[in-house]
This record gives structure tokens, C-alpha cells and sequence, in this order.
């Protein structure tokens, strides 16, 4: 059995080696104790942004948890000969904790997306989790110069803080601004408000067992195709090391 402290060094970024359900209850008693917990949901596209930008690269590495969202990380980790556990994705991970957060009547705060969608989210929520208190919410379009939303949040002391502002902004925000907190589990969410608020489909479970997701996503977003472009050269990438690190052996 691996070490539960195990991390799984990817392309520069550290993904801990941990299940779903195992980190679901190490942060309900981080939640539960108070503590401070700064969580980044990793994909491809990620690690190849943190390999590019050494402020970032320090942000997700600054983080108490990086978890592998995105079927080609988990490739990645077998093609290195050291598999992580499972593919955890950000949109599960912040369901399961709104359903804790219903059940122990935790409060949380939403920030991010376009007014009409956090709206919709919030709305949602409110009607799925009713015993999830609603500390506030704000849309994305906010002055990041200005500390009011900052100190909005802080005034109202939630537990779980949802930052849908997109990656590296989400995570800048969060890596900017936890430290003045005094408690709160901060996660980046991506665009989840957008399936919260019902925008979005999910992609149905069978495409999700067969790590076809991102395929169901471009079918609806074809936009993201450029996006998808970085997956072969993320896999490249790993490939490329992998036989670089062997031949200095």
C-alpha cells in the first residue's frame, strides 16, 4: 500500500496519490477543525500552463492539495510508472462536498461566472441543498485591485469558498488572498457554476466511465477545440521525459 503522503510528480506539478473518498474525509475534518485549505483540481491544460509560468507553477505547488482532473493525467502517471489512484473531477469533488456541507449545515460562498449563471447555481443550490447555508455569492467581473470581495467573504466566515474565475485566475485569486482568512476551504472550479446553473450539461455517466468527458464538452462547446490541442502535447511532453530521465540512469 502507498504511503498516503505519496505524491506523484507529473511534468513539475505534485498530484497526491489519494481516492475520492478518502479526500472527501480528510477535508470534511479540515473543515470541521477550522483549518485554512487551499485545493487545486488539475488538468493537462494546467500543468502545461504551471511548466510555462513560474508564478503559477508556485500557486498550484503552494496548494495543500493537487488532485488529477483529466483523464490524460492519469495516463501520464502510468506512462511514468507511477499510476495515481483515480481520476478525482472538480465537478464530482464540489457535489460531494455540497452534499456534506447540506448535511452538517456548513455555509458557503460562490464567486465567479456571469451574474445570470452564479445566480442560477445559487438558485439551485439552494433548492438541492437546503440546509447548506448560502454566506453570498458575486459574479466574476469584479475589480481585482478593489479588496471588497475579499473582505466580504472574511466578514462572513463561510466554510467552503467556490472560485469560478477559470484557470490561472482562479487560482491566483485564491493564492492572493487566503492567507488574510481565518478559516475556509478554497477550491477553483472552472466552469461548474455553468452545470450548477443548469447552462452546461454534465456528460451522462456512461461517456464519464469511458473517460470520454472531454469528448461530450467539445461535442457542446466545439470553441474548446484549441483548448484540446494541448492534451497530445501534454502526453508528448511526459513521453519526451520519461526517455530523457532513463537515459541519465
Amino acid at each position: 500500500m502507498k504511503d498516503k503522503k505519496h505524491k506523484v510528480k507529473i511534468l513539475n506539478v505534485f498530484f497526491d496519490h489519494i481516492t475520492k473518498s478518502v479526500l472527501v474525509n480528510k477535508l470534511v475534518e479540515k473543515v470541521s477543525q477550522n483549518q485554512k485549505t487551499f485545493l487545486v483540481t488539475a488538468n493537462p491544460e494546467i500543468v502545461m500552463y504551471a511548466n510555462s509560468d513560474q508564478v503559477y507553477s508556485s500557486v498550484v505547488k503552494n496548494a495543500d492539495y493537487t488532485i488529477p482532473d483529466g483523464i490524460g493525467v492519469i495516463i501520464a502517471s502510468k506512462m511514468i510508472g507511477d499510476p495515481l489512484s483515480e481520476r478525482i473531477a472538480g465537478y464530482d469533488l464540489l457535489i460531494e462536498l455540497l452534499k456534506v456541507g447540506n448535511e452538517k449545515g456548513w455555509s458557503a460562498y460562490f464567486l465567479g461566472a456571469k451574474k445570470e449563471v452564479v445566480e442560477k447555481a445559487v438558485h439551485n443550490v439552494k433548492t438541492n441543498y437546503p440546509h447548506l447555508k448560502i454566506a453570498g455569492w458575486n459574479d466574476g467581473y469584479f475589480d481585482w485591485a478593489s479588496s471588497h470581495i475579499s473582505d466580504e467573504i472574511k466578514e462572513k466566515k463561510p466554510d467552503l469558498i467556490f472560485v469560478a474565475l477559470g484557470f490561472p485566475k482562479q487560482e491566483i485569486w485564491i493564492s492572493e488572498n487566503i492567507e488574510s482568512f481565518d478559516k475556509g476551504l478554497f477550491m477553483g472550479v472552472g466552469g461548474s457554476f455553468d452545470v450548477l446553473a443548469g447552462e452546461v450539461k454534465r456528460a451522462p455517466v456512461a461517456w464519464q466511465k469511458m473517460n470520454v468527458e472531454w469528448l461530450y464538452r467539445l461535442i457542446q462547446q466545439p470553441s474548446r477545440w484549441k483548448r484540446m490541442l494541448v492534451l497530445p502535447q501534454f502526453v508528448y511532453k511526459v513521453f519526451v521525459g520519461k526517455y530523457i530521465k532513463k537515459s541519465y540512469e
